[in-house]
């Protein structure tokens, strides 16, 4: 991932020195379960734990010749030993038991910072909604104005999502931490059982109930797709924003900071290029996890497809979930909420947002719903062309007159519209104390 997009915290998880350190640490893990099962001396494995070391810029060297860097990483492991005890290091192992074990447990620790974050941003969503319960605007369906809402609701909406991509999230941590030590072609040919068991037991992860030369894929692929079900719950966000700042309608705006420029010709532009950004990105999440669909299916007991595909889109898909979620937190926090456009938007047409209420007045009051459809859908019509608003041309119907009377204004009242939407924010107030007792 270019530097842009990478925050430092996820950004070290993935950096050579932190890849090199985590397969020393499953090797000499290893190591201490022989030493408890009795096949090697302890005091030895502690010479080795002691002096055992690494160079990153050795390694690089000793690859450009060996064109192997798990063999590269165990001779230059040796070299910082120079001692007999050397000879247990690796002792039993394919390169896989390394790569993966440790691999699971750079893949758990970014999945522990992601998960850190999307609780916060459900968190903010849950405030953010109980604090806007009450701003009416229009609700819209395929662009168009449809009936009142309350933003709270579209906030509750989102939040409810990231409480189920919590649960995505933790269950895609418990797929990801799971190693093997079952060498190379996973039938413990040359290491026993027990020293998988032991060493991931130490490691804090589980061992893989049963594998090939490699951890199965579908693990990953999991993972990918569950970051991409989190990217797209962001996109989402980020869509709605970016939709209600365009000029004709102006609701909500991502926040512009003093100083910023929106276009290097028209000084005029406030453009919600973070809300873009996000939804860009969220192509790439979906085209990762399209990769690890791929990497699933391997030739036989492992070939080694999959490792030059997961070496860009693990990293990747982490830091650049992470960072997605902390921009879409950060325009949250910023966001610019417009009531009175909102309520200037609601009104458009005088009142034709409150069609569906005036249909069911009038069916209510006696008449076919045939008949109401049209009288309503033909002052509708009226309105959108500018004739009149919609409620005055309603108040001239003769019909509609005779059948509503003085209740007819009253059908115009956006509060009442969304009277019975507490029922939802009773659920986010549940939703709240869940989170927190997390």
């Amino acid at each position: 991932m270019i530097e842009r997009y990478t925050l430092p915290e996820i950004g070290v998880v993935w950096t050579e020195e932190a890849k090199f350190r985590s397969w020393l640490e499953v090797e000499l893990a290893v190591c201490r379960a022989r030493a408890r099962l009795g096949e090697i001396p302890m005091d030895e494995v502690e010479e080795l734990a002691e002096k055992a070391g690494f160079s990153v810029e050795r390694i690089e060297e000793i690859e450009r010749e060996t064109n192997h860097d798990v063999i590269a990483f165990v001779s230059n492991v040796a070299e910082t030993v120079d001692s007999p005890v050397a000879r247990h290091f690796h002792f039993g192992l394919t390169s896989s038991d390394v790569v993966d074990t440790a691999g699971a447990l750079r893949l758990r620790d970014a999945l522990d910072l992601i998960l850190d974050e999307a609780r916060g941003l459900a968190r903010l969503l849950v405030e953010m909604s109980l604090e806007h319960r009450e701003t009416v605007m229009v609700g819209r369906t395929h662009g168009v104005h449809a009936e009142p809402t309350v933003l709270g609701h579209k906030l509750a909406v989102w939040a409810f999502e990231m409480e189920r991509n919590l649960d995505r999230l933790d269950h895609a941590r418990e797929v990801a931490a799971v190693g093997k030590i079952s060498g190379a072609v996973g039938v413990y040919g040359n290491v026993d059982p027990k020293v998988e068991s032991i060493a991931c037991g130490e490691l804090g992860i589980a061992a893989a109930q049963a594998s090939t030369q490699v951890v199965q894929r579908d693990r990953h692929a999991e993972v990918l797709s569950t970051l991409a079900i989190v990217g797209s719950t962001v996109e989402k966000i980020a869509l709605e924003i970016r939709g209600s700042q365009r000029t004709e309608i102006r609701e909500l705006a991502e926040p512009f900071g003093r100083g910023q420029k929106g276009s290097s010709a028209m000084p005029h532009k406030r453009n919600p290029i973070l809300c873009e950004r996000l939804c860009g990105m969220a192509r790439l999440m979906r085209g990762y996890a399209q990769v690890g669909f791929e990497d699933n299916a391997l030739w036989q007991e492992r070939d080694i497809s999959h490792s030059s595909a997961e070496r860009v889109v693990l990293p990747d898909a982490t830091i650049a979930a992470l960072y997605m979620l902390r921009t879409v937190c950060r325009v949250l926090r910023g966001l610019d909420v417009d009531r009175e456009r909102m309520l200037e938007n609601l009104n458009l047409g005088g009142g034709i947002v409150f069609s569906g209420r005036v249909l069911l007045a009038l069916v209510e009051a006696g008449m076919s719903r045939d008949d109401a459809y049209g009288i309503v859908q033909g002052a509708a019509m009226r309105a959108w062309d500018g004739e009149d608003g919609f409620r005055d041309l309603l108040a001239e119907d003769e019909e509609v007159r005779e059948r509503l009377g003085p209740d007819l204004e009253g059908l115009f009242d956006p509060v009442y519209a969304v009277r019975n939407t507490g029922v939802v924010f009773e659920r986010v107030e549940e939703l709240k104390g869940r989170l927190e007792r997390d």
